[in-house]
């Protein structure tokens, strides 16, 4: 079974995406942990290694992405979980996704992306080799 984290990381109060995203994924299959509101980058990274994640699925609309994406995956390498794939969405501009995806990120969800959209990329990205990095 597919396991991902989702976090909201930082002080974005706004958790209605991330929680259709996480139900949507656990009505798909997906074993999905919702960390809640207001976690540290650090602490959803401790969550993905004692879950033993397949990925983390972050959602910032406070325009932070910058900073807590990359934070993620550095804080993962840091662990030695650095198979553990980040993606992540919210209010996130067009120009910052490439920055992103160089940073490690996998995939982007941008505001309007069909929730289906999500569920399949997710399945496709650990389906087989189940920390297949599509980035």
């Amino acid at each position: 079974m597919i396991r991902v984290v989702i976090g909201k990381p930082g002080l974005d109060g706004h958790d209605r995406g991330a929680k259709v995203v996480a139900r949507a994924l656990r009505d798909a299959g997906v074993e999905v942990i919702y960390t809640g509101l207001h976690v540290t980058a650090e602490q959803i990274v401790r969550t993905a290694v004692q879950e033993d994640a397949d990925g983390i699925g972050l959602s910032v609309l406070s325009g932070a992405h910058m900073v807590l994406f990359p934070r993620v995956v550095e804080l993962l390498a840091r662990e030695g979980a650095s198979d553990v794939v980040v993606f992540g969405g919210g209010i996130i501009p067009e120009e910052d996704i490439p920055v992103l995806r160089a940073a490690g990120v996998a995939e982007v969800f941008t505001p309007g992306t069909p929730v289906d959209a999500i569920v399949d990329w997710v399945r496709e990205t650990f389906s087989g080799d189940r920390r297949r990095v599509t980035a």
